[in-house]
């Protein structure tokens, strides 16, 4: 018990200093950043369960004002901008990705965890943030996506990194991988 707690707090401060590494603002005003990485570790790295409680206790962090968004922002106001949608897909993202993870325990843990980054914190985590910025930004389908694609090709190059971190990781201490730990 006091080691998921320690998993889940280690892995919230992981998102929380990936947000520290300079962010990039496109035209539409949404920020790249590295914090998606941390959610994908997350997801990749301790599984669905304790992957999403470390996502849910970042964004309560933020929520309570603590400035830990890439570029030091934080608190109740950044729950309504249009880019929100990606704020509130993160736990989504964290246990489809750790899902995945679990579930495909007998491929290369680099394809595996490429692969379900790709489909929990893309895929899913898209679905939920495409939405929400048309309703928020007031635009159009068409017009929204065109926004968020500048975005995909990073998120690949993360998720395709997140393969190398937890193959990396796998190879020096396979317990480590707690989405795959459980029945290795």
């Amino acid at each position: 018990m006091e080691k998921n707690i320690v998993y889940v707090a280690l892995f919230a401060g992981l998102i929380a200093a990936l947000g520290l590494l300079p962010k990039l603002t496109l035209v539409s005003g949404i920020p790249i950043t590295a914090q998606s990485l941390g959610v994908m570790l997350c997801g990749v790295i301790l599984g669905s369960k304790r992957g999403a409680l470390a996502v849910l206790l970042f964004l309560s962090l933020v929520a309570l004002g603590l400035p830990l968004l890439a570029g030091g922002r934080g608190g109740l106001g950044v729950f309504t901008t249009p880019w929100a949608g990606f704020l509130f897909g993160f736990p989504i993202a964290a246990f489809t990705t750790g899902y995945l993870m679990e579930k495909f325990r007998n491929m290369p843990i680099n394809y595996v965890a490429s692969i379900s980054s790709i489909f929990g914190s893309i895929i899913v985590l898209y679905t939920i943030a495409i939405p929400y910025y048309m309703i928020a930004a007031k635009m159009d389908f068409i017009s929204s996506l065109v926004i968020m694609s500048p975005f995909i090709p990073g998120d690949i190059i993360k998720c395709i990194l997140a393969g190398f971190i937890a193959n990396g990781i796998y190879k020096s201490r396979p317990n480590s991988i707690l989405s795959w730990a459980q029945t290795r």
